[in-house]
């Protein structure tokens, strides 16, 4: 169904001229297996030979090219030595120098009495001037016809630089005249070039500046990629909210019943967020939206509320979260919620075998279980719900995208959706990866709440902070001391987990507990237990407890090695403590002398705590990729686009698509007919299916 004129951009990466399968099979590792692949697989640099200088002049462990007239051929006496070649410029000798070469190749690429333009780094050795495997070589009919220029792929083992560039410049050159998708005044009000003449123009770039994203032809090329994928989500979100959904009327009594559970009053902002879900689900439409809200927000307890609608109508609920951990500490707190409502509850994760659970798959299957928290295991082929009507997906971006549809694929209708997440995230990277959701946002904290001072200090006062653990721990509150490794690694100057428990242990004998990932479920449950309990005092931990321990006693949380964690993620563990009526603190232990990236980052942590500000610091500092795990199964990964230089394009594309969306639904003028090819291009086939499904 791809249109005709996208199919030379589709061929794999072998169609090109030397391009045969073993460099194939690296240039696939690099780019991607076809011709498009090569097109958004950019430059990071170029290497400028177009100035010629002369011996004398050339500075020591500059790259430079040369005029050489070739001299002497010397070959090694012993295979230790290298291969040497004498040449001279009208100012100079250098000598040409080669480890384990080929004569045959030497010969012929620099015959005795040529005049060759080459390029390399200038060294000195033994007060001569030498060139070690000069990098550039071209005879002077050659680099008459050369543009002087080497642009700089992205590598990988094996494959030449020139091979790479070659490939990517055969891509662009089987790339089509294609019609104007973009809007022309839109296009001349930003004065970007056509879709060919920006693509030829990031592929030749003759400066580093036309390498930086903010040119007009990158800007242009990013905004097309912006386009097909707020365009692809517009038609897919088109799509589910034409499909008829559960109405879900209000439930007083329930609701009554649920609030009551609570030991807390909802926050306004609580209040707001669930109004906004009532009627979502009460439209007749399905609801598929994104619950965020920053680290002890409540998002819980709105979600809980939400379902009470669905119980009064028989219907289940699935909150499905990424760890054990998370999934059991869900369930705890859901558990005593459900019971005071009168409602039943069960946990599933892989840890639940034999008879309980079949128990609980059967109890499931009749409509016995209305609440069911697990992870992974939700999805497991034999978990079957009599009527599932609302599923809840914790931290999303943790999981795929297929693992929510696979779980909404077990209900006899389709059911309404609350992705959940903890992690701020920036308005440009909600609509990337959730732009077919609708957004609600729980602001600030619940009432009680005190802030959590948070201090800056180097490791060489380990002892002061040792001291400080001894004063909390004196009054019989708790803390969190985080390191960023599981073992010790040569090549990290980094105290593993298991050293800095074992030092503490020390100190504090019996009040120490240790928590990380390779840790068997029970060694985790009995860890967290006793932490909660205060059986031990200090837990040692990794990221593990970035989610979903809460533990309101725990006053103190050190962060060991904090320069090497994200600022979202150095937010979300200092999230851990200030959840009781205790004042807190957060110290941030680094290694001196700090990065100007980790001083900005400690620095944004101790001005504010407002998640989604720190959001947008962390997504300038770091990039998408970073903040949000973007690599993992579900996160799109741009090519052409930067989210941290192309934001307000992205914002742009969104209003784009919905103006697209609500004046040619079905993309059947001519820039809707273009806006196709796009899609195509961009690898949307699905929404285009989507459109001719009707």
């Amino acid at each position: 169904m791809r249109p005709e004129s996208l199919y030379p951009l589709f061929r794999p990466v072998t169609a090109l001229s030397g391009v045969g399968p073993r460099l194939g099979t690296l240039v696939t590792r690099v780019a991607g297996p076809n011709l498009v692949d090569l097109l958004w697989t950019l430059p990071h640099g170029l290497i400028d030979w177009r100035q010629v200088s002369t011996i004398n002049t050339a500075e020591p462990g500059a790259r430079v090219m040369l005029e050489l007239t070739i001299g002497e051929h010397q070959p090694p006496r012993v295979p230790s030595q290298p291969y040497r070649i004498r040449a001279n410029d009208q100012t100079s000798f250098i000598d040409l120098t080669f480890f384990r070469p080929k004569k045959d190749y030497l010969d012929k690429t620099f015959p005795t009495g040529a005049t060759l333009r080459v390029g390399g780094r200038i060294e000195i050795y033994n007060d001569r001037p030498q060139m070690a495997h000069p990098e550039k070589v071209m005879t002077m009919a050659d680099a008459a016809n050369s543009s002087g220029i080497d642009v700089i792929y992205p590598l990988t083992e094996g494959l030449p630089p020139k091979v790479m560039a070659k490939a990517a410049h055969g891509a662009v050159a089987q790339a089509p005249q294609l019609p104007e998708w973009q809007n022309a005044a839109w296009l001349a009000r930003n004065r970007w070039p056509a879709w060919h003449e920006a693509l030829h123009s990031v592929h030749f770039p003759q400066s580093m500046a036309e390498i930086d994203p903010a040119t007009p032809a990158r800007q242009r090329l990013a905004y097309d990629e912006l386009l097909a994928s707020q365009l692809a989500l517009a038609i897919v979100r088109g799509r589910m909210r034409a499909l008829p959904g559960r109405t879900v009327p209000p439930a007083p009594q329930l609701r009554q019943q649920a609030l009551a559970a609570l030991p807390f009053t909802l926050t306004p902002a609580q209040e707001a967020a669930l109004q906004e879900l009532d009627t979502a689900m009460a439209s007749g439409g399905r609801m598929l939206r994104l619950l965020q809200g920053d680290v002890g927000s409540g998002k819980t307890a709105v979600a809980f509320l939400a379902m009470t609608g669905l119980w009064a109508l028989g219907a289940q609920t699935a909150l499905m979260a990424p760890t054990e951990v998370l999934a059991r500490q869900h369930a705890a707190n859901l558990k005593i919620w459900a019971d005071r409502a009168g409602i039943r509850m069960a946990l599933l994760t892989g840890r639940e075998k034999g008879e309980p659970r079949e128990a609980i798959l059967h109890a499931l299957s009749t409509g016995a279980i209305q609440l069911l928290v697990g992870t992974h295991a939700l999805i497991s082929e034999d978990v079957a719900f009599k009527d599932l009507g609302l599923v809840i997906i914790d931290e999303q971006h943790r999981f795929g995208v297929h693992q929510r549809l696979a779980l909404g694929a077990k209900a006899v209708r389709p059911p309404h959706v609350i992705v959940m997440t903890a992690t701020p995230i920036p308005r440009s990277l909600a609509l990337a990866h959730f732009g077919d959701m609708e957004m609600t946002r729980i602001t600030g904290k619940p009432p009680g709440r005190e802030p959590v001072e948070t201090k800056a200090l180097s490791l060489a006062r380990i002892e002061d902070v040792i001291a400080a653990v001894a004063r909390v721990v004196s009054r019989g509150e708790r803390v969190f001391w985080v390191c960023p490794l599981v073992e010790e690694n040569e090549a990290i100057d980094a105290a593993a987990v298991e050293m800095r428990h074992a030092a503490l242990a020390q100190r504090f004998p019996g009040q120490v507990g240790l928590l990380h990932g390779r840790l068997k479920p029970a060694e985790k449950d009995r860890a967290i237990a006793a932490f909660k309990s205060g059986d031990i005092a200090i837990l040692v931990a990794t990221t593990v407890i970035e989610v979903g321990v809460d533990v309101p006693a725990a006053t103190l949380m050190v962060i060991e090695h904090a320069e090497r964690f994200g600022l979202a993620q150095l937010h979300q563990l200092r999230g851990r403590v200030g959840r009781g009526s205790a004042p807190s603190a957060c110290i941030l232990l680094y290694q001196a002398p700090l990065g100007e990236t980790a001083r900005a980052r400690i620095h944004c942590l101790r001005q504010t705590d407002d998640g989604f500000q720190i959001a947008e610091e962390d997504l300038r500092l770091r990039g998408p990729g970073e903040l949000l795990g973007q690599r993992q199964s579900g996160m799109e990964v741009f090519r052409m686009a930067r989210l941290e230089a192309h934001s307000t394009l992205l914002s742009a594309a969104y209003d784009d698509a919905r103006l697209i969306m609500a004046t040619d639904p079905e993309l059947r003028s001519a820039r809707g007919q273009a806006l196709r090819i796009l899609l195509y291009l961009f690898q949307r086939d699905e929404a285009v299916r989507t459109l001719r499904a009707g």
